[in-house]
């Protein structure tokens, strides 16, 4: 069976113009702080791929969530997410705007491709929807403003998925720069890296294919631009074109560019990125290999992302990142941290990691029903992903741009500031807040 072709121009657009909003909104809103004690949480999963259906499973465990309703441009996806849920009822859409047209929904988890995060988060917001997005916010600087601009209008509570933001290890580290424990920090170092072996290598150049049975593939490009079905513009690949995202600079450099950000204040004055494809011969967008320099007042950041070679530092991890001060280091990573006091080394500390993704889901259930902003609130999330769009932006235009926060634009570069946004392929637009 295929999927249903191309949404009309019409009926997207209303619904992206705010009439599913008022429709919905009244019907499908939970009152603030009105679901009670012991009311159980009704979920809609929006994109139900890797990550979709990773978070499916661990929502679907905890014993406060009824999972109502998935909805996903594949129908082959749609049918595996139902049956993880061993016989339980739930409702199955291929276009998630009826997803939100349900009463027993009160929150949505969106896991979609970079390019739907922001529009599917504002149609959700205007439906009275609480929301759980996947990281980076969206596929540009402009789109992640915007939905702060929604949650705030709202009234959503909204959680980005930067999970460190919930773990008690990753708190206890921050905790620690942001005392002053390590003293005056003057160099901030971050990085990724993987080897030939895993999913980030050489992808080829396959030609463009018959659009699987099942799949509306127009809906997946959404404002992306039109083109054929080709199986590495589609699922995990995905992440290596700009039409549908930043790569792994904004799609996994988020998780550090956002606990530099929350350690040491969104504080970029300027950014230089060189790089290129130096590794592969294939068919992404992407450079396979970055450096990052990111001038901050009083302190130097930089960021690496290498595919490849997976050597890091440490030797166990493809992420790490490292804060260096007067008085001491630590070492950071998904495995816990390590701390170097400065005036002996040798006397290192190593604290194990505690846990990121139950904790952070549990902290976005307990705001749905107290209202309260939840640990990576959209706006931590946005001020966070700065980092990656900015350093792609410097990549593509070729030279250093500077960075007004307030303003959020980059001055007297024309060039480099239209890339703060996107065109939009009709009628697949952002929708107006």
């Amino acid at each position: 069976m295929q999927g249903k072709p191309g949404i009309s121009r019409r009926s997207f657009l209303k619904a992206a113009g705010g009439t599913l909003a008022a429709s919905v909104a009244l019907r499908g809103a939970p009152a603030l702080g009105g679901i009670g004690a012991n009311e159980k949480i009704g979920l809609g999963f929006i994109g139900v791929g890797g990550r979709g259906s990773f978070h499916l499973s661990q929502f679907s465990r905890m014993n406060d969530v009824n999972v109502a309703a998935i909805a996903d441009v594949s129908e082959e996806k749609r049918k595996r997410a139902a049956a993880g849920l061993k016989g339980k009822p739930v409702q199955l859409f291929e276009d998630f705007r009826d997803l939100l047209a349900l009463k027993d929904v009160d929150a949505v988890v969106i896991a979609t491709p970079d390019h739907w995060h922001a529009i599917c988060t504002l149609l959700a917001c205007q439906a009275g929807k609480d929301v759980y997005v996947e990281k980076p916010t969206g596929q540009n600087l402009r789109e992640s403003r915007a939905m702060v601009t929604a949650a705030r209008k709202y009234d959503r509570v909204v959680q980005l998925g930067t999970q460190q933001r919930s773990g008690p290890t990753w708190i206890e580290a921050v905790n620690k720069v942001k005392s002053g424990e390590l003293g005056k920090v003057s160099l901030v170092r971050a990085w990724n890296c993987w080897d030939l072996k895993s999913i980030h290598a050489d992808m080829g150049n396959p030609s463009d294919a018959p659009t699987p049975p099942g799949l509306n593939y127009d809906m997946w490009l959404g404002p992306a631009a039109k083109r054929n079905f080709n199986p590495r513009h589609y699922d995990f690949y995905f992440y290596y074109f700009w039409q549908y995202s930043g790569g792994m600079i904004s799609a996994w450099g988020v998780h550090l560019f956002d606990v530099v950000t929350w350690a040491m204040g969104p504080t970029i004055k300027s950014v230089t990125t060189t790089g290129g494809k130096f590794v592969f011969n294939d068919a992404r967008d992407m450079p396979d290999t970055a450096a990052i320099l990111f001038e901050c007042p009083n302190y130097v950041f930089t960021y690496e992302m290498r595919h490849g070679n997976g050597k890091d530092p440490w030797g166990d991890m493809d992420h790490g990142l490292e804060f260096y001060g007067t008085k001491g280091t630590i070492w950071l990573n998904r495995n816990g941290y390590t701390y170097f006091p400065e005036e002996d080394r040798k006397k290192s500390a190593f604290v194990r990691d505690q846990g990121l993704d139950e904790p952070h889901k549990r902290n976005f259930l307990d705001c749905v029903r107290s209202r309260q902003r939840p640990n990576a609130d959209i706006e931590l999330g946005h001020l966070g992903s700065i980092p990656g769009y900015l350093g792609n932006i410097a990549y593509r235009v070729g030279r250093r741009i500077t960075w007004d926060g307030e303003k959020e634009t980059i001055p007297g570069d024309p060039e480099a500031d239209k890339l703060l946004g996107r065109e939009y392929r009709e009628p697949y637009v952002l929708p107006k807040v």
